[in-house]
């Protein structure tokens, strides 16, 4: 999609990839304003003094362009962070970013983009955008070590036709190179975020801990068991386990165990070896096209099952309200709660949320 309006909305967490996209976007002419919204803050701070307030602002303050903060905290906890941890305790796996895009980013940045009497909101994303036949089709970014198309999947017509990545031509080093051109040589040296933006840790399990109430009492010790019943020993609770994970189970059996599945009704966890976690087929609900209105018959389409995977060609077939994914060869640690996203070639087809069999 070509860039053909005047005053764009640039999403600015201070990081180098928006702040390379305002940058690029002002030096192409066109009038942009900046907003960074706040999502999460850690309960000492002032949301003034947030670490991606202060360098989007000092970043905006050296372009000379407006900038302004969006205070999310409320929606994003009573919507993102709600869904993280009820699924969670229902024994699923989310992925809160691919949540949180179409609701919490582009739901609200768009309307801040019609307030501020802007046409157009830039992320900086790596993906691409074009149009072709009045759709709007999402495609995977240049460089395939950075494509996040895959957490875009949600993302529906209306918002994709107001939205640009000028970032998508670009490989991740040559966004540093840009900083530095631009005299922003700080920003070639900041470190990759972490992709969890509430879990700055990464540790998921203190989150629950400290975000609900007496979980260890509620979600207490459940059977762990052997894939044909067996008893094996006790598991801490079913929020704190995920499909895959071998660490951390404490039970020794001569060989390496995996957890293969969580069973929330029971409260159980399976585990078994690694060929237990292959499997061929899966279904997905909540499913969302991008490239086509409808999803053509049994289309053969490469399937990511999480974002680092590799895309594995398979089969879609439409079975009433979810799809049935059927794989070419086997793939392991499918994920209830997790996106299948498809693609063909180079473009996002559509995506849905992996569900329990």
């Amino acid at each position: 999609m070509g860039i053909n309006k005047k005053r764009i909305l640039v999403a600015m967490s201070g990081g180098i990839d928006s702040s390379v996209t305002a940058m690029l976007l002002k030096e192409q002419g066109y009038e942009i304003v900046g907003v960074t919204f706040v999502s999460w803050l850690a309960p000492d701070k002032n949301i003034e003094d947030a670490d991606d307030v202060v360098r989007a602002k000092i970043l905006a303050e050296k372009l000379g362009i407006p900038h302004y903060v969006l205070d999310l905290r409320k929606e994003f906890k009573n919507t993102v962070i709600k869904n993280f941890i009820d699924n969670y305790l229902a024994g699923v796996t989310p992925n809160p970013c691919v949540f949180c895009n179409p609701i919490i980013k582009w739901g609200r940045l768009l309307e801040k983009t019609d307030e501020l009497n802007c046409e157009l909101l830039a992320t900086g994303h790596y993906a691409q955008i074009r149009e072709e036949a009045g759709r709007f089709i999402l495609s995977k970014g240049i460089d395939e070590n950075k494509d996040q198309s895959y957490f875009l999947w949600k993302l529906n017509q209306e918002q994709l036709k107001r939205t640009i990545f000028p970032l998508g031509k670009y490989k991740k080093e040559e966004i540093r190179e840009l900083a530095k051109k631009f005299d922003f040589e700080y920003l070639a040296q900041q470190k990759e975020s972490q992709e969890i933006c509430f879990i700055p840790d990464d540790d998921y399990r203190s989150f629950l801990k400290n975000n609900v109430k007496d979980i260890d009492k509620t979600f207490g010790q459940g059977n762990f068991i052997s894939t044909d019943g067996r008893l094996l020993g006790k598991h801490k609770g079913l929020p704190f386990y995920t499909i895959g994970q071998r660490k951390g189970l404490e039970i020794a059996v001569g060989h390496p165990l995996y957890v293969v599945d969580i069973n929330a009704e029971k409260n159980t966890i399976t585990l078994g070896t690694k060929e237990d976690l292959l499997k061929h087929e899966l279904f997905i609900n909540e499913i969302n096209l991008i490239k086509y209105k409808t999803l053509p018959e049994d289309v053969e389409l490469n399937t990511k099952i999480r974002y680092r995977s590799k895309a594995i060609l398979s089969k879609l077939t439409k079975t009433n309200d979810r799809v049935k994914i059927t794989f070419s060869n086997d793939v392991s640690a499918i994920t209830p709660g997790q996106s299948a996203v498809f693609y063909e070639n180079e473009d996002l087809v559509g995506g849905g949320i992996i569900v329990k069999i």
